[in-house]
């Protein structure tokens, strides 16, 4: 249980991990702009632009999948393949996040739907056990 309980923290992490590209793009632009963080992220472009949005879109990941592993834990149902699908969900979304700022798209997109299918499958794995 205790790779889910890392698992669960670094996706956690990951959102404010994230945000560190973002602040440097955002140094890059005049400075970062204390007073309006948000305004100054809306008018970035390129790299930048795609920091921010991998930046959201890993805040948009995380409560689908720290729902699945805290029902793994609640149930007890703790399998290999629970553990291996939240690892692997920690290195396709690192993955992807990567992808978006390198603008690897297509590709991009096949890792996160990958990384999606993930939680999906430890809840219906927990649900076919239950």
């Amino acid at each position: 249980m205790s790779i889910l309980l890392w698992c669960l923290l670094i996706a956690g992490l990951l959102p404010i991990l994230a945000k560190a590209p973002v602040v440097y793009f955002q140094n890059r632009d005049k400075g970062y702009d204390n007073k309006h963080p948000r305004a100054q992220q809306q008018r970035l472009t390129g790299v930048g632009a795609r920091a921010v949005a991998g930046h959201y879109n890993a805040y948009e990941a995380f409560p689908l999948f720290a729902a699945a592993v805290l029902a793994v834990i609640a149930t007890g149902e703790v399998t290999d393949k629970a553990i291996g699908l939240s690892i692997a969900f920690i290195v396709l979304r690192v993955l992807y996040h990567v992808l978006y700022l390198l603008n690897v798209d297509k590709l991009r997109s096949l890792i996160w739907f990958f990384a999606l299918l993930c939680p999906v499958l430890i809840l219906a794995q927990l649900a076919l056990a239950l």
